[in-house]
């Protein structure tokens, strides 16, 4: 429990259902549809849709869509991969012949199939109760009638006027008057607003073929992308197997690969090993093991995660007992590892995670992004849509990586939501933004929660720090003992420029029918229950 004397927020408690978002009106809108009948799933395409209006730099329909959903709360959860596969006339050879080493942040080449869209209709169709009518009406609103610009939104909004500034259509509808919103203003997005009007109207199709996939289509093409209009019509998000691991007597759910959910999975198998409970929770010795983990997990990352219906990924070795054990091996508890290579990694990401929980308690661990604040910059001139850049993950200069581009090829991928089970109960699904860090953000708040005892609350309060290319970036909130102690240890130490990531949670108490949620205090939002 939290000291009461000091600033901070306390979990929020329910009963009969309870979201909780990355930004208030996300998490209004979702209780709204459930109290109008709708379910969980209702709730969060619907929390979804407006977080894709009021919080645009880190989300859209132009992005990508992974969850996990427990009807009844029953696990295993039914796992949905809404990723976006690279154009089918995307081949190696085209990079490589005209010497392309790398596809840019901001290039055409970094727009996949936006699959948001194709996500929210199946999961809709397939486990909704209201009309995407229904459900897109709130985001529909907003878009259209103007929505108040919140303090975390505007300071991220204002750090992308770079990004912005090349595409008319982006610095048209993004920097109004020629800058950024300010907190506290009003801003609109009428293209967008119309474009929702058509999913609502006639769904997928509504995007992914006719006016809006003509837009999308033209707009690359234009600029040297290689999109086609088949690539969008044919598309469609994937029921996937999840994946999991056991730790200390519960089980984590995540996506498979793609996705890197596996990372994290992997870091527990690591921590797993070690007696975390002795440690202190905000100590050196418990941020060196969770950096050393990160470190070999994440190298395993890079080596094999990619699109398994393309190329194998070793799921169940890389899950194993015996391969937790080896990587555990190299870490030293006195000293930090020299001889691992550097995990080579760009710099902050942005994205969405929300969590629902109903009173039937079908609960919902759900994820959306555009990878990059703003995805690529890229913004279509009639939709409004904002395209994605998960194409720059891709690998475009040796033919035999397992993340090598290739025709209708998924990414590998960094947004993952997960859920806690007990048994054939869902435990808690939860999740934590911000782009690679979230496989260390989900060991990090897994192990707050069963390791340390924390409330859900307090276990996304919690300071973080994420290894990465060598470098421990911590945030401020880490104590000064724990920094010297890192230091001492061998670790390069920096102070980040910014809070790694946000994140949500919802725990269910079966026994006295009680939901208890928490919401990151890095981003605006909130959790609520009633």
């Amino acid at each position: 429990m939290r000291d009461f004397q000091l600033p901070g927020r306390s979990p929020i408690h329910g009963q009969a259902g309870m979201a909780a978002t990355s930004h208030p009106e996300a998490t209004r809108t979702a209780l709204d549809i459930m109290r109008a009948g709708g379910n969980a799933v209702d709730a969060a395409i619907a929390a979804a849709a407006v977080l894709n209006v009021v919080e645009p730099q880190s989300t859209g329909i132009g992005g990508d869509v992974f969850a996990l959903y427990a009807p009844k709360g029953q696990v295993p959860p039914i796992a949905l991969n809404g990723s976006g596969k690279a154009a089918k006339e995307a081949k190696i050879d085209y990079f490589i012949e005209r010497g392309i080493a790398s596809i840019g942040f901001q290039s055409p080449h970094a727009v996949t199939v936006p699959g948001a869209v194709a996500a929210w209709a199946k999961l809709s169709k397939d486990h909704g109760r209201l009309s995407l009518n229904e459900v897109l009406a709130p985001a529909i609103k907003l878009a259209e009638r103007g929505y108040v610009v919140y303090s975390r939104v505007a300071s991220d909004w204002a750090r992308n006027v770079e990004k912005l500034s090349p595409c008319s259509n982006a610095r048209r509808i993004f920097m109004p008057g020629g800058k950024t919103p300010a907190a506290g203003t009003i801003h609109h997005q009428p293209e967008l607003a119309a474009t929702l009007k058509k999913i609502a109207k006639r769904g997928r199709d509504a995007f992914y073929t006719g006016e809006v996939a003509d837009d999308i289509v033209s707009y690359v093409r234009k600029l040297g992308g290689l999109l086609s209009l088949d690539d969008l019509a044919s598309y469609d998000a994937d029921y996937v197997t999840p994946i999991k691991t056991r730790y200390r007597g519960v089980d984590v759910y995540e996506c498979p690969p793609n996705g890197h959910g596996i990372v994290a999975l992997i870091m527990l198998n690591i921590l797993s090993g070690y007696d975390l409970t002795g440690l202190d929770p905000h100590g050196a010795a418990r941020f060196h093991l969770e950096g050393e983990a990160t470190r070999l997990a994440y190298r395993e990352r890079n080596v094999y995660v990619a699109d398994p219906t393309q190329v194998k990924v070793p799921v169940k070795q890389l899950l194993g007992a015996s391969h937790a054990e080896g990587l555990r091996g190299a870490i030293s508890r006195d000293r930090a590892m020299t001889d691992l290579p550097p995990v080579r990694l760009p710099a902050h990401k942005d994205t969405v995670y929300l969590t629902v929980v109903d009173g039937e308690r079908n609960a919902i661990s759900f994820i959306n992004s555009t990878f990059h604040n703003f995805g690529s910059g890229l913004c279509t001139p009639k939709s409004g849509v904002m395209l994605q850049n998960r194409g720059a993950s891709f690998v475009v200069n040796d033919r035999k990586h397992p993340n090598a581009i290739a025709p209708g090829k998924r990414p590998m991928h960094t947004i993952i939501p997960g859920m806690v089970g007990e048994g054939k109960r869902c435990l808690m699904p939860f999740g934590v933004m911000g782009g690679h860090y979230q496989a260390t953000g989900h060991a990090h708040f897994v192990t707050n929660v069963v390791d340390y005892g924390m409330d859900v609350q307090e276990a996304l309060d919690s300071p973080r720090a994420f290894h990465f290319d060598n470098v421990l970036e911590c945030e401020r909130g880490m104590p000064a003992a724990a920094l010297g102690g890192l230091a001492r240890l061998g670790h390069k130490i920096v102070m980040a420029d910014l809070p790694h990531g946000g994140g949500q949670a919802i725990r269910i108490d079966w026994k006295q029918g009680v939901l208890t949620g928490g919401s990151d205090p890095r981003k605006d939002g909130c959790a609520i229950g009633y």
